[in-house]
Parts: C-alpha cells; structure tokens; sequence
C-alpha cells in the first residue's frame, strides 16, 4: 500500500468516527504531564513518579541539536553518530579524520574533548503560566504586550538562575496557552568516546535515508567530565540484556525540535504555499553549491562533510513534510477537525474570542508573508552565509545588549543564555578560508537574487564588487578567526566595536538596523499576535476537551510510548527488526558500490559476528526531528535501543499522527553490542555500558 493510500485510509477511517486518534500511541508528553492513564488503562503499565524522575534525568539534550542519555556510572553519554557528527568533524584533521576512520578512546587519557559541546539534563519543571500572563494587559499594542511578555520571562530566568544556578528557560506551550520554567544543569566537559566510521553510522546514504529496513550503527558516544573527573551521575539507564523484542511496550525520552500539529488551516496553507516550498528552493541551492565544492577535491569533501550532511537531511525531511501538506485528503481531514473545533467554540458564549482568533492568524500570515524574503535573508543571515558573519553579528549586537537591564536586551543575550552564547562565540572550531569564501560568494549571490541588486541592504553588503569578489575581500581581510581578538573586542563593548576595521565588523554593523528592523516586526506583528490568537484557542482546547493533553513539540524533553511491531508496505510485512546478514545481503545486491559498500573491517570481521543479531528495529512512538540520540526504554528503564530516524511515513507527523505505516527506527541494544565486541575492538566500552566486570 503507498503512502498516500494509507493517509487516506486513516484520514477516512478518523473522519467517520471508527478509529479515534485517541486509541494510538500518539503524543510527545511532558514529563510533568504523563499519560499514566492511558498507559495503566492500555497496557497496564504504572509509570510511577520515581520512574519518570529517573528516565527524566538520564536523558541528555545535545545543544548542537539532538538528544542522548546517561548510560554508566561514569558518565558515558549515548547519542547517534550524526548527532556527534560535529563534533568528530570539529576534532578531524586533514591527517586524521574521525568521521571517515571513526574513534576509539582506549582510556580515560585518549578520550578527546569536544571543542564547544553543551549538554543539558532537565532537573525541574514549574509552572509560571499565570504570572507570564499577568503581565500582559487587555488592551496592550502588540509592541507593549510583546516587551511586557519578554520582561517578564526575562525576569524569571534570571530569578532561576540567581538561585539555583541552572540553566533556566522559560518555555511556551500549546502555542502560549501554558509558560513552564524548565531548569537544565550543563554540562561543557565532555569527551569523545567512540564513534563508528560513518560509512557503517551512515550505510546506504542519502539513498536509504528515512528508508526501511535500514543497516546502520548510528552510535556515538561521550563522556561528561567534572572539575576534570568523569561524572558520576545519579541517573543513568543500565543496558537491557535482550534489548528490544516484538511486541514490547517501549518509551522514547528525548528533545523532538517542532511540530505543526495545533496549526490552524491558514497557518499550514501558508507553509504549504509559501514557507515550505521558499525553504526547499533555499536548500537545494545550499545543496548543489557544497556538492560542487566537495567533488573538487577529498579534503574539501572533507571540510563540508558535516554541513552537506546536514542540509540533505533537511531537504529530504522537508520534501516528505511538504508532500503530506499537498495531500488533499491529510489536509481535508484537517480541515474537518478545524471546522469541528469551531462549531463546538460557536456553542460557548464565553470562547467568543477564540473565533476570532482563527482571523487573526489568517492575517498574520500576510504580513508574515510580506517579509519572510527580507527576514529569512538579513535577520536570518541567510544572505551571509559564513559563521564568520555570525560570529561578527554577535560581537556587534552584544556590545550594543550587554549594557542594557537584562529584560531588555535581545533574548539570546540575556543573562539565563549568556553562558551558551560565550561557549559558541568564543569556540576553537576549525574555520576554513576556502569553504566560507564559497559559501559566502554563494549566499550573497542568492542575496541579491533574492532581494534585487538595488535593495539597499544587497548595495552595502557587495559594496560595488562581484559577489565572488566580495566574499574574497570580507574573508581574507577579517582576523575574527582569531579567537583572543574576539575577546577582546566582546570586552571592549561598544568602543571596541565603533572602532574595529574588520570588514566583517564593519558589514555587520552596517545590515544590523535594517535586520533588527525586520525582527521588530516578526516579533510584535508575527509572533506576538500569533500568541495572543493561540492562546485564546489554547483556552477554548482546554475548555472543550480538558487539560490531560501534549503540547506541539519545542525542543525540550518529552516522552513517547509504543510498541515494538513491523508493518504492511506495497503487499509486503516488513519486519520489526533487521540482522546483521541483512546488511550484508544488501551491500551484496548493491556489488559493495558507494553508499553501500562497507569498511574492511567490516569485510573482515564478517565470519566473527552473530549474523542472526538483531541490528535495526522500528516501534510505533511518536518522534520527529531532534528525537535523533534518544534512548529506546522498556518497562525497567533499560536501553533496549537508540533512535536514529524515521522512516518516509513518518515525515507528515509534522501535522499529524498515523501509527499505520509510520515508524520510529532505533538501533538494538544487542546489535551495539555485539559490534562493540565483535568488530571494533571496543569490548571495554561494552562491559561499561552491560556492566560487566
């Protein structure tokens, strides 16, 4: 059966009432809002507070983007290798590279600290929802009511963070219907474990991406050190011996980035017409220019590995996500509950506001519209495409924030985020003249494009030069790679800034008016009113079907459930899980060619594994993008896998839940093993991780 047939199945059966979306494993659920209903009533399963304390602070936030867990009493972290692919691309050289030979730490003293790796673990959830809304008054411009709202979250984490010392973010749920401050302790000591080489991590390529079956050992692993000893955390998941099995109940806690799911119909018409197809064109263009620039040499496809990754992921992942939006039948089933929704609202006198606030958000999306080019390009730096650009941004914004009250600077540069800024700012990454010399010719070309030659902001940023030349003069002229110059420009403030000739200092300071424009106008004619409108939907949600609920995912820690089961493809069941002979059955079909040839030690080693071992398995829990590295639990809190994708089905859970054909894909917890073990010499990262002596 394809895709689309199942959609429309689902979307026919939700319709006429005779399959509830109640009745399947659907939801990312906060930790401080469980479904212990459903699951005590569904599979009789008694998710004590001590259990969900316990899963809750094992797992860890990869602020590169990504999600992980504790998984030793020394502080082993578990993530994916395309998680950890910054990292292994940050500490490679053109002597060494990690991401191509893969890394192992075979003591403590060999374990290689990441350059700028920030790891977050939630330790406290409350909730603040009535004293953020307090603050803003009937009656309010938007302009008012977004400073006031900015105020006091501002307040609050800086409250936090005073005294508690964590990590403290002020999170907004159900589209502004609820404000939870989240307290996170970070971790910045961490250090390279072991990583497979990526073309085992990665098998098969951008062909098999979001595909199954899948043969890939997407694991990566770090050590979280402190006061320069490994950490000795008070949670942490031991290994299940017979990791996932057929059928099993199974949890996923991890940081799924952001869904569309309560959008309303003109919001996701707008992402349908405009945001998503804008965005795909963008990618494609940033695809062909890295692949360009890769094939030219194996260093340059070195220096871009990471970045070309990461944008064909992206393009993949938007395209399945547009499709759903283009599905008539997802966006008439939508459509049908938007209109359901608002009869019953008709029927209350008391939500008359939350008919109006479906109009409200229609209009948004023309101003949205209106300037999503202008932002996207001068606010977004997507027209100045080299993090030298954003390094300089930074230095010119903090010296004009960091006088101000706390409450009223920018929100990346208040207190409760400073300390994150700093660790990027102040990073010893590699930066390669030739790479950000491309991509920034490359994006000021598409600038210019974009905007037309005679926009004011495309003028000062060629500066009466080709966009080739431009790039050339901007990246061999700025000395910011030069991490101590930053320094002392960041703590020579606005003196130090005014009076910096580095051509990059001196761009950013000239686009900074017209890009803080376009952000004025984003937050207070966007994202304020879109806000305001939610949150009076939000009330109308909460009075009509109650609270016991899950917001739209925003990167912070959530808990899926499901079960372990395969499913029906074209006339064909496709396994729950696949084996290590599948992965060689399927390099030999392919004759071993690029992506699916193997490393030798892989060709090697192949008469010493277990072929019969389970390697990759999909379950039914509801994941999205950043869900990348979370652990797989069973009902003991034991890994039993670690989640790498999803699979072409899964891409419209964007908008909406399926469990038809729609699978999470994890890697077992007994195919690490047994590759830890059997070939790649790392059987001392396996006894930790099993706890065995």
């Amino acid at each position: 059966m394809t895709r689309t047939c199942v959609t429309a199945v689902v979307a026919c059966l939700v319709a006429a009432g005779l399959v509830p979306l109640a009745f399947a494993d659907e939801g990312m659920w906060l930790f401080n809002n469980p479904p212990k209903e459903i699951l005590k009533t569904r599979y009789g399963f008694d998710a004590t507070d001590s259990w969900l304390e316990h899963v809750q602070k094992s797992a860890v936030r990869f602020n590169s983007g990504g999600s992980g867990s504790f998984v030793s009493a020394d502080g082993l972290v578990m993530t994916n290798h395309h998680v950890g692919l910054e990292t292994l691309q940050k500490l490679s050289t053109k002597d060494k590279n990690y991401v191509k030979e893969g890394f192992l730490a075979r003591t403590r003293a060999d374990e290689a600290k990441a350059v700028d790796l920030e790891l977050n673990v939630l330790m406290e959830i409350v909730d603040v929802t009535e004293r953020v809304k307090a603050e803003v008054k009937p009656g309010m411009s938007p302009e008012e009511a977004f400073k006031a709202r900015r105020a006091i979250t501002s307040i609050i984490e800086k409250e936090s963070l005073d005294k508690t010392g964590l990590r403290s973010n002020v999170i907004s749920l159900y589209q502004g219907g609820r404000y939870h401050l989240y307290r996170f302790k970070r971790y910045t000591d961490v250090r390279l474990v072991f990583a497979p080489e990526q073309q085992i991590a990665f098998f098969g390529g951008d062909p098999d991406n979001f595909e199954y079956p899948r043969y890939n050992l997407d694991v990566c692993l770090f050590r979280v050190y402190e006061k320069d000893q490994p950490l000795k955390p008070e949670h942490f998941l031991k290994w299940s011996k017979a990791g996932a099995k057929d059928g099993e109940l199974v949890f996923v806690a991890g940081h799924p980035g952001r869904t569309e799911r309560l959008d309303t119909m003109a919001e996701l018409e707008f992402l349908r017409d405009t945001g998503y197809p804008f965005t795909m064109r963008r990618l494609h263009r940033r695809e062909v220019m890295l692949s360009v620039w890769s094939a030219r040499s194996l260093e340059n496809a070195r220096r871009a590995k990471d970045e070309l990754f990461s944008i064909q992921n992206a393009r993949k992942r938007y395209d399945g996500a547009l499709a759903g939006l283009l599905d008539p039948v997802l966006m008439d089933q939508k459509r049908e509950a938007e209109k359901t929704f608002r009869q019953e609202i008709a029927k209350r006198e008391e939500l008359k506001e939350a008919m109006k606030a479906f109009d409200k958000i229609a209009a948004v999306q023309q101003v949205r519209a209106k300037h999503m080019l202008e932002h996207t390009a001068l606010e977004g730096g997507a027209g100045f495409g080299t993090i030298l650009f954003s390094i300089a941004r930074t230095l010119v914004r903090a010296a004009a924030e960091r006088p101000k009250v706390n409450h009223e600077r920018l929100e990346e540069f208040t207190e409760s985020e400073k300390a994150s800024m700093e660790l990027r700012l102040f990073s010893k990454r590699p930066i390669h003249d030739d790479l950000e010399q491309a991509k920034l010719a490359d994006s000021l070309t598409w600038l210019a494009e974009l905007l037309g030659y005679d926009h004011p902001s495309v003028k000062k940023a060629l500066a009466g030069k080709s966009p080739r030349a431009r790039a050339s003069e901007l990246i061999r002229g700025t000395k910011l790679k030069d991490v101590e110059l930053r320094r002392s420009l960041y703590d020579g403030g606005t003196k130090a800034i005014e009076a910096s000739d580095d051509p990059l200092i001196k761009l950013a300071r000239d686009v900074d008016p017209e890009s803080r424009a376009l952000r004025k106008i984003f937050d207070e004619q966007v994202k304020e009113l879109k806000q305001q409108a939610y949150d009076q939907i939000a009330k109308a949600k909460f009075a009509i079907e109650g609270t016991s609920t899950y917001p739209d995912a925003t990167f912070t820690l959530r808990l899926a459930f499901g079960v372990c089961k395969g499913y029906e493809e074209d006339g064909r069941q496709i396994p729950c899980a696949t084996t290590y002979a599948g992965l060689y059955d399927r390099a030999a079909e392919q004759k071993y060619t690029p992506p699916f040839d193997l490393p030798q030690r892989w060709l090697d080693r192949k008469k010493d594994l277990d072929l019969a071992a389970p390697f990759n398995f999909v379950c039914t829990n509801d994941i999205i993008g950043g869900n990348s590295g979370s652990p797989v639990v069973n009902r003991d809190a034991e890994v039993v896998g670690l989640i790498f994708d999803g699979n072409i089905q899964s891409l419209v859970l964007d908008f909406v839940f399926t469990e038809v054909q729609s699978r999470a894909l994890a890697v077992h917890s007994r195919g690490i093993v047994e590759a830890l073990r059997k070939v790649c010499d790392a059987s001392h990262i396996a006894q930790e991780l099993t706890g065995e002596k």
